[in-house]
């Protein structure tokens, strides 16, 4: 399980980089192994404001559909638009090429709810 140091993490298995004021989100490592093979990525909020927590869009693999949640307050201001002809580049590079947006974050200094990479390691093995 490939787990960067340096990001931070969710409860619900996305990845968080906080960088002046904006946020890049995708989906850990851990969580790509266990969906398997990603089909489409739904992002239905571009442009909207989204509470911490709340559905920002789906990501849906051969066998299942999950849901993604906001893991910090903002507005969605970009999305990867790779993944709409590509959508396995989250399967092949979730912390790269397989980024899924961008948040123009509320409160850049809120961490409130995000993991270190230790910490995150702890939890899924705990799981």
């Amino acid at each position: 399980m490939n787990v960067p140091e340096g990001l931070l993490y969710t409860k619900d298995h996305e990845w968080v980089k906080i960088e002046e004021g904006k946020a890049t989100v995708g989906i850990t490592d851990f969580a790509q192994g266990e969906l398997g093979d990603i089909v489409y990525i739904e992002i239905e909020t571009l442009d909207e404001a989204v509470a911490q927590e709340e559905v920002f869009g789906t990501v849906e693999a051969v066998k299942t559909v999950s849901d993604l949640f906001m893991p910090l307050a903002g507005t969605v201001a970009a999305f990867n638009e790779l993944l709409e002809d590509t959508p396995e580049k989250v399967n092949e590079d979730p912390y790269g090429d397989g980024w899924m947006i961008q948040i123009d974050l509320d409160d850049p200094s809120n961490r409130e709810g995000l993991m270190t990479a230790s910490e995150y390691t702890a939890f899924v093995e705990e799981s």
